[in-house]
């Protein structure tokens, strides 16, 4: 009889897949904190600066498929290490930076490709392998690293105040290359299989078990049913993507890259305004660790909760006039983030719960592409807003019906009828 080890190596993974997330998607999301900085020293408009980070993320929206169609057919361990040199290189770069399109290209084009190739693309399916019969959570746990990424804004703010913004890009990239890189190089593993181990629940007994949309959608994977191909000519994965494209290209995005600057027009000092920052990343880690309820309630109940937190978070950030009334900025921060926590797990849950198989980076990095389109459009339509009306109230209404459109494309997406679109391409297929 197998002896099943006392401590399962996928917690290591995990805990990798936390650590990723913040080191390196805290790179991008301290934007707002470096934004009014780069704002003083050059005065250049708000939209044609925002722009940077509508860049950064139409690129990584367009990269992150291919990277995760490298991590399918490849060996993840050689493009990881190769990605965070890139994008700890950018990050350094950036302190040299004098002219716009030197923070174009750095920022907007050099950056995402790194973070592409080490970040989330590569993440989601290892978690997917590691954790076929409780993605939901694994995911979910994973992504704490992504709300963590947020409060990372208050060491930005911390090390601008003490040593100027161009050598806090300095200590960005050096944390990257001192800490990520020995951890991703030598203990992250793609697969079960590369470290001869299988994935959760594997060896367990299942016949017992009544079927579910997650369980359905992750046995019997040989020979797997869905390619990239196969999957972009199903009205799922185009839902799937235009649900992150509002959600986080357009709505999130939008407000994330300016709701620093926001609060320091109101009144409030750049600390504070962090703070506010950080504290939505709080938010955001305990969305994710609660987003393990669309294995109990569905992966579409629980985005619809995601948004209209989202849209009650907005409604008290446009209520937001002075310095009168804090209580407002944290409201709006608490309920953002930990609406926002919800999403990206439970969609990546929902997509697996629909394309689940070997080419499943591939499938998960597609969907990146929606939020990267998206993206493009969001901080820069915001700053363009308050360019052309001094004000960020119509750029927030904006916002709020693209999270009520996104609740629609979840739910015309059907996660939950995975079962029925996989036995309809099953029955293509013979």
């Amino acid at each position: 009889m197998e002896r099943r080890p006392r401590f399962f190596y996928g917690w290591i993974i995990i805990g990798i897949t936390i650590a990723s997330m913040m080191l390196i998607y805290g790179i991008r999301h301290s934007f707002p904190v470096f934004f009014p900085s780069i704002l003083d020293e050059f005065g250049w408009s708000r939209g044609s600066t925002a722009l940077m980070l509508s860049l950064n993320l139409l690129v990584y929206g367009f990269t992150a498929p291919l990277a995760g169609s490298l991590g399918d057919r490849w060996k993840p361990h050689r493009i990881m290490p190769l990605g965070i040199f890139i994008l700890s290189l950018a990050t350094a770069a950036s302190a040299f930076a004098q002219e716009l399109w030197h923070f174009y290209l750095l920022i907007g084009i050099l950056m995402p490709i790194g973070t592409a190739c080490c970040g989330w693309p590569l993440l989601a399916p290892a978690l997917a392998n590691w954790f076929p019969r409780r993605l939901g959570l694994a995911t979910g746990l994973g992504q704490i690293g992504a709300g963590l990424s947020f409060t990372y804004g208050m060491l930005v703010e911390f090390a601008i105040s003490r040593l100027g913004w161009r050598y806090t890009y300095f200590v960005l990239a050096g944390i990257l290359v001192a800490v990520l890189l020995p951890l991703q190089r030598f203990f992250f593993h793609y697969r079960p299989e590369n470290k001869g181990l299988k994935a959760y629940g594997a060896a367990e007994p299942s016949a017992s078990r009544a079927p579910t949309p997650e369980s359905t959608a992750t046995e019997n994977l040989a020979p797997p049913v869905w390619t990239l191909g196969r999957a972009i000519r199903t009205h799922q994965l185009w839902f799937l993507m235009l649900s992150y494209f509002l959600f986080w290209g357009v709505g999130t995005y939008l407000v994330l890259a300016h709701q620093v600057k926001f609060a320091e027009d109101v009144g409030y000092s750049s600390a504070f305004a962090a703070s506010i920052f950080a504290l939505y990343g709080i938010a955001l880690v305990a969305g994710q660790l609660s987003s393990g309820i669309s294995d109990l309630i569905g992966r579409e109940m629980t985005i619809t909760l995601s948004n209209s937190l989202a849209v009650f978070a907005l409604l008290a950030l446009v209520s937001v006039q002075d310095t009168s009334q804090p209580w407002l900025l944290y409201l709006y921060a608490i309920c953002f983030g930990y609406g926002g926590g919800f999403f990206t797990p439970t969609v990546t849950a929902g997509a697996a719960d629909l394309f689940h198989g070997q080419h499943f980076g591939a499938i998960a990095g597609l969907l990146l592409t929606g939020m990267g389109v998206g993206g493009v459009i969001g901080p820069w339509l915001g700053g363009y807003i308050y360019d052309v009306t001094g004000s960020y109230f119509s750029a927030f209404v904006l916002s709020m019906a693209c999270f009520v459109l996104s609740s629609i494309a979840l739910w015309l997406a059907a996660p939950r009828k995975a079962a029925r679109l996989r036995t309809k391409m099953e029955r293509m297929l013979t």
